[in-house]
């Protein structure tokens, strides 16, 4: 516990800054955090990230994070950064070929998959940003206070087991809790700065929002665990001392924020 709590200050110390200034900041963080990602996806397969798919799947990733307006402004107007990442699955699908069949379809799947999981996940972290910090931070404050609020009262009242074949410390008693505090923090967070001027729905619509977003992060977090159940490891990295990896501690936000771009959050 001490080494989680430690890992967190040193990384919340680092990571509020960046946050704080945005811009090519907070994007390159962003797209390091990708590759990373994507690094972490081809060890728990047992793959390289220094492979000709390796590295383009590390490429894709870039591709989406990387906003186009400053990254890739050298393309037509109403073409996005879609198609560069695009341009890499055609790559991938077109190895099939020169390979006379030795690379397939279902081994270029895999780098698809996985810049994609992590590429559109992380753009739109990026695009919270520009959309402003409040906003940013209220999908963070939902994550966080999911996470906290789920371990702590699974851990004091936890009973019945929410998904044991993928996750078996995980209790649907947390899970509520998850749930809870996810909305006491959401429900503060809006006497600061209030849902209608932030988002532009009243506060009964926004505090729906919380529940569903709460509830898509913890199912995010058990994407990844049956990720790492599937390749039979425990974390999906060492990056992050007590922590594990990049992806144990960023599941959530991979999923969270897409569906806050889907609900037009941001």
């Amino acid at each position: 516990m001490r080494q989680r709590v430690i890992t967190a200050a040193i990384a919340l110390a680092l990571f509020i800054p960046v946050i704080w200034i945005g811009g090519i900041a907070l994007e390159l963080v962003a797209a390091v955090l990708a590759v990373i990602g994507v690094y972490e996806l081809f060890r728990m397969k047992g793959l390289t990230l220094l492979s000709f798919e390796g590295v383009l799947s590390a490429i894709g990733a870039v591709f989406l994070v990387l906003p186009k307006e400053r990254w890739f402004f050298f393309l037509p107007e109403g073409t996005s950064n879609f198609m560069l990442f695009y341009l890499v699955v055609m790559i991938l699908l077109g190895t099939s070929v020169f390979s006379k069949n030795m690379y397939t379809i279902d081994e270029a799947g895999f780098p698809v998959i996985t810049s994609l999981y992590v590429g559109f996940g992380f753009q739109n972290f990026v695009t919270a940003r520009t959309e402003g910090i409040p906003i940013l931070i209220f999908g963070l404050f939902i994550v966080w206070a999911t996470d906290i609020g789920a371990y702590l009262v699974g851990r004091k009242y936890g009973q019945r087991k929410l998904w044991p074949e993928i996750s078996p410390n995980k209790t649907i008693e947390g899970a509520l809790g998850g749930i809870g505090s996810a909305l006491i923090v959401a429900l503060l967070y809006f006497l600061l700065y209030p849902s209608q001027e932030l988002f532009g729905h009243g506060l009964f619509v926004m505090l729906l929002f919380t529940i569903v977003l709460s509830i898509v992060g913890q199912f995010g977090d058990l994407v990844e665990s049956a990720i790492k159940r599937h390749y039979d490891v425990k974390d999906s990295g060492n990056i992050l001392p007590g922590h594990g990896g990049i992806l144990d501690r960023f599941d959530s936000l991979l999923f969270v924020f897409p569906m806050m771009h889907l609900f037009g959050l941001i």
